[in-house]
């Protein structure tokens, strides 16, 4: 989706200025949520890209004015609330009015560092690569209302194929539930002026992963 979480080239935003020893959680709140997210995420009730995409359809004025673990706590409550886990009314009282749902699987303690793998996305390939590396490829100029992976950026950019890295789970479709849908994964590289125009620096380039369904022959 076209929503203010896809900020490449855009101006206004200053440089990114890192924290010296910033510590993974700035107050005890942001290791909870982390926590929470994790634990609902191994239960298996939705999956990484729903929730990346319940923190994306955030309000511009609301994603700009939260912190990171902020976008974390109000994306849980949306798929909370969505998947009809708990009510509107039971986040705003801050405990259950009513009894809980069934969760298809319950985080035991002894379970509680698998939350912190990652599984892994690679599935069988349903066809062979369309594209190989050292081919032209121009990104489709798509503007989906739903979760993409394709930045705004580089719709409708040609580009090199650099590398072919396997066939995964497609985000667009898996975030609406509408299934995994595999499909073949590369890594693309563009020249920066193709990007960003004549302005840009000449000796730059831009690098992105990109599913086979954004791309076509250039």
């Amino acid at each position: 989706m076209d929503g203010i979480h896809d900020m490449g080239g855009m101006h206004g935003f200053g440089k990114v200025e890192p924290e010296p020893d910033e510590p993974v959680f700035h107050a005890a709140w942001e290791a909870r949520c982390f926590a929470l997210n994790r634990a609902m995420g191994y239960t298996g009730v939705w999956t990484i890209d729903q929730g990346r995409a319940s923190r994306e359809e955030l309000r511009p004025d609301i994603y700009l004015a939260s912190s990171y673990y902020k976008k974390w706590e109000l994306g849980l409550e949306r798929l909370v609330v969505a998947l009809g886990l708990a009510g509107a009314d039971e986040i705003d009282a801050g405990h259950a009015l009513r009894p809980g749902k069934a969760l298809p699987r319950k985080l035991a303690a002894a379970e509680v560092p698998k939350t912190l793998t990652r599984g892994s996305f690679a599935r069988p390939a349903p066809a062979p690569a369309r594209f190989k590396p050292g081919d032209r490829v121009r990104t489709r100029n798509i503007h989906p209302t739903t979760h993409t992976r394709l930045p705004r950026y580089a719709r409708g950019k040609v580009g090199t194929v650099e590398a072919l890295r396997g066939c995964h789970v497609f985000p667009d479709t898996v975030a609406i539930g509408k299934g995994e849908h595999p499909q073949w994964l590369y890594t693309v590289l563009f020249a920066g002026r193709e990007l960003w125009g004549e302005s840009a620096e000449p000796s730059l380039t831009v690098s992105i992963e990109a599913f086979e369904p954004y791309l076509e022959p250039a």
